[in-house]
């Protein structure tokens, strides 16, 4: 008896270990594992190692502006600035807002070392008071060739109804 289940358990590992191993790597195939279709980024999202070219260091001058106290409807401008303190140029991939009533406008050619430029953000309040002074906050994530590769600028205020209107929930 203790010969029949030492061969069962023998013949069952034997097979557990040829069928682990019966496809061909993506080396193999002669593809690049780290441009697999399963390994890319996924829903245009890019990774945190994500290699945009020789990176550089981005510096901003004040990366967190509070508006203070506003008017529902009215619009915030404000604009970050930011200066290339690496030896690369500095090369901005993308600038996306944590919501649509926040709009990110960034440069688009390198900014060469030792330059400055700057993003300009737009904050729509309609929709965003309240009587007493609806306190808001927004992210904008900058990503550029940079290490970390993620910068986030934030804008914040308060934003009070208008005289007479009647308050929203859409915070």
């Amino acid at each position: 008896m203790k010969k029949s289940i030492f061969y069962s358990f023998l013949v069952f590992t034997v097979l557990s270990v040829i069928s682990c191993n019966t496809g061909k790597s993506p080396l193999e195939n002669g593809g690049n594992s780290s441009l697999n279709k399963d390994n890319g980024p996924k829903d245009g999202i890019i990774d945190q190692g994500a290699n945009l070219g020789p990176v550089t260091t981005m510096e901003f001058e004040e990366p967190i502006f509070d508006f203070g106290t506003v008017e529902d409807g009215e619009k915030v401008i404000h604009i970050y600035k930011f200066k290339n303190l690496g030896k690369e140029p500095l090369v901005i991939a993308n600038a996306k807002a944590s919501c649509g009533c926040t709009v990110p406008d960034w440069p688009k050619d390198p900014i060469e070392p030792g330059k400055s430029g700057e993003i300009k953000v737009q904050f729509d309040s309609s929709g965003k008071g309240s009587e007493s002074g609806a306190q808001t906050e927004k992210r904008v994530t900058v990503t550029a060739n940079t290490n970390p590769p993620q910068s986030f600028l934030t804008i914040r205020g308060k934003v009070k109804s208008k005289a007479g209107a009647k308050p929203t929930a859409n915070h």
